[in-house]
């Protein structure tokens, strides 16, 4: 059942359930080498100390600019590349296991119940693999059903995503975009996870497809009570299936609330400015656009204090000094900002 309800019941509800996913001071640093020896000169704070938690049967959007940390948050996440420093907690059965430090045997059953959907349809399928064994290809290394069961299987799977059961022999290029990001969403279900991190999953397709793709990935959320970490840098598409939206800026998230809450009254400035930035359907309701300057800070040499204060028009002297903290400015809503409080920002109407 989907959380989108009236804001205090939204909070409600999600707090009387136990968290499916819940990340603690989760980091990803890159090292920076230099020289022949390959001399560790630096830090590439791709991830730095991002908590939240993820309740069972939601959608929680991660957005921000392009080298904001977002995809590397789902991959760690997953494991598909080893955390810094932090905490994964994966509720499996009745008990909760750190996925990132889980050993190989326990990690290997994990994954059965975390699944991706990979942002480029294209590059993510094996061209020389057919769909039946593209999507067959996880019940096989899980050793889940014999060929013909796992036949029988990615039929259903083709049908439960759009795509006619015949299609099984066929290979990736025979496909549009949209329908081979159909099969990677097929390849994802194919095991009945319960998470799915879907990384920019509509961003390489048409608008009008990424509309069906979207409500494709509604009506399975609903159908089998998955549970989305849904990546992705257009607003729009966020507000369209998302329950909660968590905003990152250079490897930290700076605002998490319910999408409403976010959308209608942002208490970050650089919310206010990605907001500012989605396109208004009404040509007759004009909207003041926030123009940042300056380009996005390098997270192998973030700025001092806050880290969007360069480019913040509020930013005061405390803001090039003082490190902000995330704390909840009101039920589910948490902001890191000096300001919050004080200042007032525009939303979006409607």
């Amino acid at each position: 059942m989907r959380l989108r309800v009236c804001f205090m019941e939204g909070i409600c509800a999600m707090r009387e359930q136990n968290a499916l996913l819940r990340v603690r001071d989760l980091k990803k640093h890159f090292p920076i080498t230099r020289g022949f020896f390959n001399t560790v000169v630096g830090q590439v704070k791709a991830v730095d100390g991002v908590s939240f938690d993820l309740f069972e049967g939601e959608c929680l959007g991660l957005v921000g600019e392009s080298g904001s940390g977002k995809t590397t948050v789902g991959r760690t996440i997953l494991r598909a590349i080893a955390p810094t420093a932090g905490e994964v907690w994966f509720r499996k059965d009745s008990e909760e296991v750190d996925v990132a430090r889980a050993p190989h045997d326990v990690l290997k059953s994990l994954r059965r119940d975390m699944q991706m959907i990979f942002q480029d349809p294209y590059a993510s399928l094996n061209p020389r693999m057919t769909v039946l064994d593209i999507i067959g290809e996880p019940l096989l290394v899980n050793g889940v059903a014999e060929r013909r069961e796992r036949e029988t299987r990615v039929r259903e799977l083709l049908a439960q995503v759009g795509l006619n059961p015949h299609f099984l022999r066929r290979y990736p290029h025979a496909f549009s975009g949209g329908q081979r990001q159909r099969i990677g969403i097929a390849r994802a279900l194919a095991l009945h996870p319960r998470l799915i991190v879907a990384d920019e999953p509509v961003s390489a397709l048409d608008v009008s497809v990424q509309a069906q793709v979207l409500n494709l990935l509604q009506e399975l959320q609903e159908k089998f009570g998955l549970t989305y970490l849904f990546v992705a840098h257009d607003l729009s598409v966020v507000r369209h299936i998302s329950d909660r939206v968590a905003v990152m800026y250079v490897g930290k998230v700076v605002e998490l609330a319910p999408v409403d809450q976010l959308f209608h009254s942002p208490a970050h400035p650089y919310t206010e400015a990605l907001l500012s930035a989605v396109p208004n359907p009404d040509p007759r309701r004009k909207k003041k656009r926030v123009l940042l300057s300056g380009e996005v800070a390098d997270p192998g040499d973030t700025p001092s204090g806050c880290a969007f204060h360069p480019r913040c028009p509020y930013a005061e002297d405390r803001c090039k000094e003082e490190v902000p903290e995330l704390r909840e400015i009101a039920p589910g809503h948490a902001v890191r900002c000096h300001l919050s409080g004080v200042l007032q920002l525009e939303g979006m109407a409607g």
